[in-house]
Formats: structure tokens, C-alpha cells, sequence
């Protein structure tokens, strides 16, 4: 079918030329035993090369994008249960957007919403094939067009976005191209907000230089109620392998005060990594954990990217360094998982030189949890470029971009038996808000409290309650009393004003 991509090896869009691909004479490194099993391979048809990471949607199945294929051959949105029936939401046709590179985030009323790079209404400053857009998907498959990036003079307000929105009633996000700051190869990109009707607004335009970067990646909301995330370059010399710079960690304010926490590629050698092309994730210590494509203190010269953690002020730590037989080229945002502990994928290396997914605790110990390619053909999937989700049934759930049956790649879930959990679908809200907790076999349960104080609830589903935040009550884990034992959030819910 054209326009799918064979992605055995193949490394995120626009950045491979700058991969290290390398192969491994040396032996595999015994792994753990785990249960992986690929739950669907993707046929073109309904869809091919998966990006982006999965979400949990309320009614328990599982939502997606693929890059390629669908009826318009221009990617999908698709939903998949977790015993792996797949159902076609909607196949882009470029008018609509293109290619989608992102995941989806669920809106509190009940929509998903995400992001293309391409296509959309709009045909300027060098996005021939469109510039991108913001949809809304109902979760039958209705799409609406929620903006046409580059519909400001000179796309000031961005073109290209690359990754996701953030989870909130406001969504923010970040345009890889376009702003007002920075001419070299159409702009330098955005940061944005924007309602759910459409009304956006740009904070922030990169200006490219080795101060602030260029090209940024998805947000992540931290607990202090600012932004952090990471840019993938810089208008800096080249250093290393880093052919347009290095890459920064950044912060930024709702209202649009940016701060560089750190330049990469600060050390010799670039022992701290380089181009960090995915976001952060805030663990539980308040310090944001994020990854390298390249750098390190090994693979030579390039390196085969880093593992780092850094706190809001912008203490940087490297936490773990590639070598190749353990993965190379991390290029997806970490998840803290109920355990924590920090899951990842690499897009290369591991035992068949066709990535891994590994476990890193958060003072830096790395476990190689499974190497791709372990089957004939790589049936089981090949190059996972997206990040993992946590089901509330303990499980994980990935996609690889290549392999499986069709070579299209593949949807995956692994067991490291862990067990089962809520969710809040949103981390945050005031007194006598309406909170929507995910989990599994909710029916029949009795209880909910929001840290220890008792709330008035409904179970609308076995995979969905709907709670009220009580009067009284206190930031911390919500619990769920359900027949079979009592669930705690995998995220404290905090009780803002």
C-alpha cells in the first residue's frame, strides 16, 4: 500500500538521519521471564505504523493513532479492547489532517482529542502537504476539525505538531515549526493553548538559539502548576552528533514565561545525552524523568541515548546510559507505573537489535524486560517508537511501529504482575467537582474515598465510577472499595481551591 513505511529499524519521523543504528555480535542478556503477547497486527486497512502511545478510555478499551494507511491512507484512529478487537474510528484523508504522530487525550465530556502534523485546511511556509491540525473524535468515529494550524500571517501560531495535548478542561500542546521568533527552516515552533471550541492562543515561540532551543516535544503538567518539557535542537554549532543542537529542558508558566532548565550535551562527550525528542513525566518525588536519543558514556561516538532525572529547578542527573544489548534510542516519554518504578521502550537495540521495553528504577537501576524480535519473522512487533500506558488491570500496553504478521506494525500488552488500580481522569479539582475514576470490575463497589474522607459516588460502568470531591477532604490517593479488595489511585488527586 503506499505511503506505509517498512519500519524494521526506522527511527521517528524527520530525526533518523541523526539515529545510530548498530549491530550486536555479542550474546543476549538473559532477561526476566515476562508474558508479552501481541494482541493485533496491523493489516493497512485498518491502519499501519503506530507512533503513539495508547490511553485507557472510560468504557476500558484501549484508543490509538497509526501513522499510515486507513481508507484515505493517511493514518487512523482506531479503538482496540484489551483482548485485542479492533475497531477503525476514522481514516484521514488529509483535509482532515494527516498522518497522526501523537496519542489521543480524553475530554471530561466524554470526546478524544489529538493532533496531526499534516494536512488540514491550510498550505503555507513550507507544510506543502498541510500544517496541521487539532481534532475532536467522538468515541463512534464522528471527527470535527477543531483548528487548521498556520491560520495566523507567517504561521505565528505554528505549524507541525508533533505530540500530544495535555489531559485538561484547556488543553496545551506545542507546534514543532512556525512562531514568531525564528525563521531557520519555517520557525522554531510554539507552545499553545487552546480551548475545546477551538479558540487558541500561542504562549510561546522558540527562538532556535542554544538558550532556548527549537523543535519542542509534548508538556507535561507539574504539581506546582507550571509546564516543563523538552526541545529536541538548537541553532547552536553542531556538537557531536547533535547536527542542530543538542536539545534544552524548559519550563514554562500558563501565561507564557519560558525558562531553560538545562542545554544538553553540557559535558564531555556528551556524557549527559542529547536530543531528548520525547516529553517528561513527573514521578512521585516531585522530579521529572525524561530520555535521550543519543549521548551517554557509551556507543561510541554517538552514543546510544541516556536515561535522566531532574528536579524543577533544573538539577540535572544521568541516570542511565545505553550500551546497545540493552536498548539504544529511547525516544518515548517514561510512565511511572503503580510499582514505582519507571517503564520505557528503545526503538533499537536490545538481544535482536529491534528494541526493548525496560524497567528503570528511579535511582537508576535498569531491567531489560523484553527484546523485540524474538519470533520468526519479528511477528511479535519490531521498533516501538511509542510509550507504554498502565491498564487499571496492572497490565501494559504498547504498540512497535514495524513488525508483526504484516510487517505494519503491532499492539501489544506485557505482564509483570502487577496488580490492578484506579484512575482519576483528572489529577486535580476543587470541593463538590464531579471526578470520573477509571479501574476494572467496578461493579458492586461501596466505598469511595478522596484521602481517607468519604465521597458520594455512582458506578456508572464496570470500568467507570463518577465521584463528587467531599467537603473536607484532602490531597492524596483516592480508594475505591469493590468486592474483590480495596483499589488506590496509581496518582494522588489534588484538592485545589
Amino acid at each position: 500500500m503506499k505511503g506505509i513505511v517498512n519500519a524494521l529499524g526506522k527511527l521517528s519521523w524527520g530525526k533518523s538521519a541523526y539515529a545510530v543504528f548498530v549491530l550486536y555480535a555479542t550474546a543476549a542478556i538473559p532477561l526476566p521471564a515476562q508474558n508479552l503477547t501481541t494482541l493485533y497486527s496491523f493489516d493497512g486497512a485498518h491502519g499501519a505504523n503506530p507512533h503513539a502511545a495508547l490511553i485507557q478510555g472510560t468504557n476500558g478499551n484501549l484508543y490509538g493513532t497509526t501513522e499510515y494507511a486507513g481508507a484515505g491512507v493517511q493514518g487512523t484512529v482506531f479503538e482496540i479492547t484489551p483482548s485485542g478487537a479492533v475497531t477503525t474510528l476514522h481514516g484521514f484523508y488529509g483535509t482532515d489532517g494527516g498522518h497522526p504522530l501523537a496519542g489521543l487525550v480524553q475530554g471530561t465530556e466524554g470526546d478524544f482529542y489529538g493532533t496531526t502534523p499534516t494536512g488540514g485546511a491550510n498550505n503555507n511556509r513550507g507544510c506543502a502537504y498541510g500544517c496541521g491540525t487539532i481534532f475532536k473524535i467522538t468515541p463512534s468515529g464522528t471527527l470535527t476539525t477543531v483548528y487548521d494550524f498556520c491560520s495566523q500571517s507567517n504561521c505565528s501560531d505554528g505549524w507541525k505538531p508533533t505530540a500530544g495535548l495535555t489531559a485538561e478542561g484547556i488543553f496545551y500542546g506545542t507546534t514543532q515549526y512556525g512562531g514568531d521568533q525564528c525563521t531557520d527552516g519555517g520557525g522554531c515552533g510554539t507552545v499553545f493553548k487552546i480551548t475545546p471550541s477551538g479558540t487558541l492562543t500561542s504562549l510561546y515561540s522558540f527562538t532556535g538559539n542554544a538558550a532556548q532551543g527549537r523543535d519542542p516535544a509534548g508538556l507535561v503538567h507539574a504539581t506546582n502548576g507550571d509546564y516543563y518539557g523538552t526541545s529536541w535542537g538548537s541553532s547552536s554549532e553542531y556538537n557531536g552528533s547533535c547536527y542542530y543542537g543538542c536539545g534544552t529542558v524548559f519550563k514554562i508558566t500558563s501565561s507564557g514565561t519560558e525558562t531553560t532548565l538545562y542545554s544538553f550535551c553540557a559535558q564531555v562527550n556528551c556524557t549527559d545525552g542529547g536530543n531528548p525528542s520525547a516529553g517528561l513525566v513527573q514521578g512521585a518525588d516531585g522530579n521529572l524523568y525524561g530520555t535521550t536519543d543519543i549521548g551517554g558514556d557509551n556507543c561510541a561516538p554517538a552514543g546510544c541515548g541516556t536515561v535522566f532525572k531532574i528536579t524543577p529547578s533544573g538539577t540535572l542527573t544521568t541516570l542511565y546510559s545505553f550500551s546497545g544489548p540493552d536498548g539504544s534510542s529511547p525516544q518515548t516519554t517514561l510512565i511511572q507505573a503503580t510499582d514505582g518504578n519507571l517503564y520505557g521502550t528503545t526503538a533499537s537495540g536490545g538481544a535482536n537489535a529491534q528494541g526493548t521495553v525496560f524497567k528503570i528504577t528511579p535511582s537508576g537501576t535498569l531491567t531489560t524486560l523484553y527484546s523485540f524480535c524474538a519470533q520468526s519473522g519479528c511477528t511479535d512487533g519490531a521498533g516501538p517508537e511509542a510509550a507504554l500506558v498502565q491498564g487499571t488491570d496492572g497490565n501494559f500496553y504498547g504498540t512497535t511501529y514495524g513488525g508483526g504478521a504484516n510487517n505494519y506494525g503491532t499492539v501489544f500488552s506485557l505482564s509483570v504482575d502487577l496488580g490492578p488500580f484506579v484512575e482519576t481522569q483528572t489529577t486535580a479539582g476543587p470541593v463538590g467537582s464531579l471526578v470520573k475514576i477509571l479501574g476494572t470490575n467496578l461493579t458492586g463497589s461501596t466505598g469511595v474515598t478522596f484521602n481517607g474522607t468519604a465521597a458520594v459516588f455512582s458506578v456508572s460502568a464496570s470500568s467507570l465510577i463518577t465521584a463528587t470531591v467531599p467537603a473536607g477532604a484532602s490531597s492524596g490517593k483516592v480508594q475505591v472499595i469493590t468486592p474483590s479488595g480495596t483499589l488506590s489511585s496509581n496518582v494522588p488527586f489534588q484538592v485545589v481551591p
